[in-house]
């Protein structure tokens, strides 16, 4: 018992230290001492638990300031390239990384990775040899874990921490609360914002002026796409196709994203379901996780599922951020993954070209005259735009402007081929979010992406209007695609 205290004693100021590795930080003292208390609290459940399990004092500290180092080192490692602590909704996507592990591990160089499975063995063989469990010491965990717990619960729930991250700023709050803290407290209030009232229905659109009204919508999300003069600074990587579209475009601008490097979702969802990310609260930092809520007011539904047929393209496992259930929901009769596509739409690539999924659109569109909405998401800029570990910057540079100028060649190509299909017609195309290239393209500066709104007629010419220049987030592009599709907007 007195080796445990000794222990946990230690284990706390210890805790203390290691978050104050955590990036932001500030030196708000005041606020940072609520944040103390709850990490203190954390650290007593999780040593108590491990304690009970292992029956070995000594180990119970080094494994809880072990998960809590892993946490704040995965969180800098994060603030660097993304500019974003880590958030509680992170910790839903651990399953994708044993899934999809090209996604997440795919910047590191092959001794780092030997390495890291190395470590793991030893940890295993370490924990195995060390661990003793005894009864006694299996009460005095479960008892140490419970008085954490209840320390938790009566700060929770008599208004320690009610005045504290009432609205969504996770790296001021990081920075003033501690990682684990505001992690814990961000759980909390996206809990609460879920009991709250529920979404109003809406009915879906009807035009109002049928005489202008598209029969083809085809919306592209292209990945990682922005326009390489903004980020490098070069007018030689103009891009043509996207030049071209804009000059031609009924509406065009910048997309204003608030994801850097990451975070399709958070777009996707925008565009898709036309909430701003200020009327989600917490929901903001994965809308995904409750997005099945929010199904009515999806593209589709607003459209009108009676009249319109809406197909949802991925070329990529449909069980991210659980499209596979979301989606239904939300109105798109079918989907198009991975399995759609041969090996050869690959190209060689790790990933489907865009040229396949622009030949996919078309064929989709070019079988029915019936009204059809097309909402394609491409994967073939996904990166990593240091092969073989060469991070230099004139490479990095190199392989981005090679894979984002097949984004471009793909937007030329739906161009031509909506034209070809002569029927009243929107095309809309725009980046998810820019890329993360250290030393290049780095979070801290801007972050919107291009977006194009192109207008075909009966006869497959494009209608340019007065060729507005609007910048817009995510949802306003949402409500901008329901008003051009019952020509209510003839700009």
């Amino acid at each position: 018992m007195i080796e445990a205290l000794l222990a946990l004693v230690v284990t706390l100021p210890a805790m203390a230290l290691v978050d104050g590795f955590a990036r932001p930080r500030s030196v708000r003292i005041l606020r940072r001492l609520s944040g103390l208390w709850l990490l203190f609290c954390i650290t007593v459940i999780a040593f108590g638990v491990v304690l009970g399990l292992s029956g070995n004092p000594a180990l119970a500290a080094a494994l809880t300031l072990a998960v809590h180092l892993l946490f704040v080192f995965a969180s800098n490692a994060k603030n660097r390239i993304l500019g974003e602590p880590l958030v509680f909704t992170d910790l839903a996507l651990i399953g994708s990384t044993f899934r999809h592990p090209q996604f997440y591990f795919s910047v590191l160089a092959a001794w780092q990775k030997v390495a890291g499975v190395g470590a793991v063995i030893v940890l295993l063989a370490a924990l195995s040899w060390l661990a003793r469990p005894t009864l006694t010491l299996a009460i005095t965990g479960a008892m140490v874990a419970a008085i954490g717990l209840v320390a938790s619960y009566l700060s929770l729930h008599l208004g320690l921490f009610s005045k504290l991250a009432r609205k969504p700023d996770v790296a001021a709050d990081t920075a003033a609360l501690g990682l684990l803290p505001s992690l814990i407290l961000y759980w909390l209030r996206w809990r609460e914002s879920g009991t709250r009232a529920r979404l109003v229905q809406h009915a879906p659109r009807k035009p109002t002026n049928t005489e202008g009204a598209a029969s083809l919508i085809v919306v592209v999300q292209c990945e990682s796409f922005a326009d390489p003069v903004e980020l490098f600074g070069r007018p030689g990587d103009a891009l043509p196709s996207l030049e071209a579209a804009r000059a031609d475009a009924l509406q065009w601008g910048s997309l204003l994203v608030s994801g850097f490097g990451a975070y399709t979702m958070r777009t996707e969802y925008g565009v898709l379901f036309g909430r701003d990310e200020a009327a989600l609260g917490f929901r903001l930092y994965d809308p995904y996780l409750t997005a099945i809520e929010d199904a009515h007011y999806a593209l589709p539904h607003r459209l009108g599922v009676d009249r319109w047929q809406s197909l949802f393209v991925h070329p990529h496992d449909m069980r991210f951020y659980n499209r596979n259930r979301i989606l239904p929901s939300a109105g798109f009769a079918e989907m198009i993954g991975e399995a759609h596509f041969a090996t050869e739409s690959r190209g060689g690539g790790r990933y489907v070209t865009d040229e396949a999924v622009a030949g996919r659109i078309l064929a989709i569109a070019g079988a029915t005259n019936d009204p059809t909405f097309v909402y394609a998401v491409t994967i073939e800029n996904h990166g990593p735009w240091a092969p073989r570990g060469d991070a230099r910057a004139e490479v990095t540079i190199a392989n981005y402007n090679r894979l984002v100028c097949a984004g471009d060649r793909m937007l030329g190509q739906l161009r031509e081929g909506i034209t070809q299909l002569a029927r009243p017609a929107i095309l809309v195309f725009f980046g998810d979010h820019r890329p993360s290239i250290p030393g290049v393209s780095v979070p801290g500066g801007e972050r919107h992406t291009p977006y194009v709104i192109v207008k075909f007629d009966a006869e497959g010419r494009i209608v340019t209007g007065s060729n507005r220049r609007i910048d817009v987030t995510p949802a306003q592009l949402h409500h901008a695609i329901l008003d051009l599709e019952g020509g209510l907007v003839d700009r």
